[in-house]
């Protein structure tokens, strides 16, 4: 029973981690836009792919609500994936600096021979750079929890590794992680190449992942109001 809980931990651990597929925003370049669909690809731990789709609506203070679909690269196609739903929000505004908070709510999927697993979770991402009309630059800091996550074992893993293993909803007790690093992007007139990269951490600030590092290549192409 001892191997079979290392086991559902180390797998609860390592599907909880962060998939990197975040929409970065030039706010400079926000005023008359309506729609953005964003297109991305990131190194983290493997190859993944994500498409993205924002809406601004009309409002005096900047809002961005936005939904992402992300998978790895790999020879099934959504064996394994993430979806994110929820929203940016401009807070600070002061000439050209500009602070913004993001918040999601996000579902993951994730099978190997031996186990399927579905989690819920959330994200939460401050940002606070300096934006110019074709360029920015600025620093991001994240949290990202694992709220609860269903287990579905499979036949081989009850006949290799414990017959007996119940199914069923769990709360991984290190389900979070913190993120932090750099995005920078430049605009054309209705493009922005976008660029994050920086490094991940555990809640209890004493474990990171094999890789620590991310990267994330994001295209954005906006669309003005009518």
């Amino acid at each position: 029973m001892k191997k079979v809980t290392i086991i559902l931990i180390f797998i609860a651990f390592v599907f909880c981690l962060p998939k990197v597929n975040a929409q970065l925003i030039n706010w400079n370049t926000m005023g008359s836009t309506q729609h953005i669909i964003n297109a991305n690809v990131g190194l983290d731990y493997s190859v993944s792919y994500g498409i993205g789709y924002g809406y601004k609506p009309n409002t005096k203070l900047p809002i961005i609500m936005d939904a992402n679909f992300s998978m790895p690269s790999g020879k099934t196609l959504f064996d394994d994936f993430k979806t994110k739903i929820g929203g940016q929000m401009l807070l600070l505004d002061i000439s050209n600096f500009r602070g913004a908070l993001a918040l999601y709510g996000m579902y993951r999927r994730q099978e190997t021979e031996l186990v399927r697993l579905q989690n819920f979770g959330s994200d939460m991402k401050a940002t606070f750079g300096y934006y110019k009309s074709k360029w920015f630059v600025a620093a991001e800091a994240g949290f990202d929890k694992a709220v609860v996550t269903h287990f579905k074992h499979s036949q081989a893993f009850r006949e290799k590794v414990y017959a007996d293993v119940a199914d069923g909803w769990y709360e991984p007790a290190t389900g979070g992680n913190f993120s932090y690093g750099l995005q920078t992007g430049y605009s054309f007139k209705k493009t922005d190449l976008t660029l994050a990269l920086g490094k991940r951490i555990s809640q209890d600030f004493k474990t990171a992942p094999f890789l620590p590092l991310y990267v994330n290549l994001g295209l954005n192409y906006r669309l003005s109001y009518h």
